[in-house]
């Protein structure tokens, strides 16, 4: 709404029947001690100010209004017959006013100049508004911000409190592994000595308790191997600083462990040279053990079975890494062409207990690959394997020749 300001009443009804046949709201004052009352109570858009009034004039009036901060902002144009020299253009400019228009009005130009102020009264108050929803916006965030940050702050004791409960109990259970494995390897131990006993001198002679002694001492052995694979396994979770390692002579080990078994399956073993990388000695070796025990253990499908063992530096951690000698990654592959299995099994193959094959023609606690897998996720790694069934089977295992600190 516009509010004009003139003593003569003629003027106001003149100029505010032009304004509002452009639709504009019109209010009226006849002296500026009126107008101050009204603007105060009002919200004005604009206001057209006559300067020479009784009482207060326009000047007087615009001069109030600038100190005001409600209405400080305010514009005002000032229409005048009588003070048209520049000094008072001047002095209306001065006093705040926005234009300063001397008689005879264009009726036009006046109409120009109020519709252009309407819009930028429009588009201020359209500027507010999305500042202040911005403000409220800033403010919500801010207090989502600080009540996540106390939410994390408090999360982060609780699970710095959870790891340290974690670590003590895992530690007892090492403790417990041990002694339990210990306890439970004594009297199988026995028994397998006592049935071995009682079988070579009393049932010599009676085939079918052979048999079943046999088969008593099958059983012993698997869980004497089960209590060993998993007191192995438990073990992973402890911290063992990584040193500087040979995998030349980790795997010369293995092989030399293996050597009545690969003589008697007449197995070949091709090796090329490996690296020296940062790691756990002893637990690469389980690794090794392990992949070349599965791979001499499958190979009943073939009557010369051949392991190849290769590896080359790669620049990136992952499996197709494009290899370069100055890589900072090395690619162990180990391939064989015993009775493979199919692709479909992959992730199975690397769960505890999980076994692809029937027991009874393959020894096995199903705790071996898993046992792989961890270690090799303990050194920053990655393992996997390609297979098809009776084709063999290739491991590939990607370490950091560096140690990398897990995250």
């Amino acid at each position: 709404m516009i509010l004009i300001v003139d003593d003569i009443r003629a003027n106001i009804i003149a100029l505010k029947k032009t304004l509002e046949l452009h639709n504009i709201d019109v209010d009226t004052a006849e002296s500026g001690e009126e107008a101050l009352k009204k603007i105060l109570q009002t919200n004005y858009c604009l206001i057209i100010m006559d300067v020479q009034m009784p009482g207060l004039d326009g000047f007087e009036v615009v001069k109030i209004l600038s100190g005001n901060k409600k209405t400080k902002d305010i514009p005002v144009i000032f229409l005048s017959a009588l003070n048209i020299e520049k000094k008072y253009i001047f002095k209306g400019y001065e006093t705040g006013a926005v234009e300063y228009i001397t008689k005879p009005v264009d009726t036009d130009l006046l109409i120009l100049k109020v519709k252009t102020f309407l819009k930028i009264y429009e588009q201020q108050n359209q500027l507010k508004e999305m500042k202040d929803l911005l403000s409220k916006e800033i403010k919500i965030r801010k207090e989502a911000q600080d009540n996540l940050e106390v939410k994390i702050s408090e999360r982060t004791k609780e699970l710095v409190l959870k790891n340290e409960e974690l670590e003590l109990k895992n530690h007892e259970l090492q403790q417990f592994a041990w002694v339990v494995s210990h306890d439970l390897n004594e009297p199988i131990r026995k028994i397998q000595i006592f049935i071995k006993i009682i079988k070579d001198l009393y049932l010599a002679e009676d085939d079918k308790a052979v048999d079943y002694v046999n088969r008593t001492i099958k059983s012993a052995e698997r869980m004497q191997t089960l209590i060993t694979d998993l007191l192995a396994y438990s073990r992973l979770s402890s911290k063992v600083q990584p040193e500087k390692t040979d995998l030349n002579e980790v795997l010369q080990e293995v092989l030399s462990d293996f050597d009545y078994l690969i003589e008697s399956k007449k197995a070949t073993i091709k090796t090329t040279v490996l690296p020296t990388i940062d790691s756990i000695p002893s637990q690469l070796r389980q690794v090794f053990q392990n992949l070349i025990g599965n791979a001499l253990k499958f190979s009943n499908n073939v009557d010369t079975p051949f392991i190849q063992i290769t590896s080359e530096l790669i620049t990136t951690k992952n499996f197709d890494g494009e290899v370069s000698p100055e890589g900072k990654y090395c690619r162990i592959i180990v391939k064989d062409n015993g009775i493979g299995f199919d692709e479909i099994y992959l992730d199975r193959i690397f769960i505890i207990f999980q076994s692809l094959n029937d027991r009874q023609s393959y020894e096995g606690t199903g705790i071996g690959l898993a046992i792989a897998k961890k270690i090799i996720e303990k050194h920053n790694g990655l393992i996997t394997a390609k297979s098809q069934i009776g084709k063999g089977a290739s491991f590939i295992i990607i370490l950091p020749l560096h140690y990398e600190e897990l995250k």
